[in-house]
């Protein structure tokens, strides 16, 4: 068998990635080694530094909340205009059969980022759960994140908000 080699996400599985404040916050801050592919007035779209599949974005409040109940009626409404932003850009882009889109708040619902409430949109292909995610736990993505990121930006920019 050939080896599959992914060391960019050892930091993740391990635990031992660095923290320093907050991730969404720090992105925003951080342009050129950012994976932001679209800013609004109070939101912002961002790829997924470890990927379910290729495309996976998140759409998080610029402002640094814990829950959609912090959030004003301005960001709530961005939110969902870029998540179906994120969707029209995702079905040009890659052609899924569907999509997940979700947020989790609080440890136990699964948030990886506790203090700051982001909503996932997730590309799904029929049978892109094959053995390599179920059995070995592992995920297969054929794109790397910049090039993920250079296809996605002029489609976010092209996309009409109305």
């Amino acid at each position: 068998m050939d080896h599959l080699w992914s060391p960019w996400r050892l930091s993740y599985v391990t635990g031992t990635e660095a923290a320093i404040g907050c991730v969404f916050c720090e992105a925003q801050e951080n342009e050129q080694a950012s994976l932001i592919v679209f800013r609004g007035r109070t939101s912002y779209v961002i790829l997924n530094k470890f990927p379910y599949n290729n495309g996976h974005l998140m759409v998080v409040p610029k402002r640094h909340i814990a829950s959609l109940v912090a959030a004003t009626g301005e960001e709530l409404s961005e939110l969902i205009e870029l998540a179906r932003r994120a969707e029209a850009a995702l079905t040009e882009a890659y052609a899924p059969h569907g999509m997940n889109m979700g947020i989790n708040i609080g440890k136990p619902a699964g948030a990886g980022v506790l203090d700051h409430v982001h909503l996932h949109v997730v590309p799904r292909w029929n049978g892109d759960t094959n053995y390599m995610t179920v059995v070995g736990q592992t995920r297969v993505l054929p794109e790397e994140l910049e090039q993920t990121v250079d296809r996605l930006r002029p489609i976010f920019d092209r996309i009409d908000a109305s």
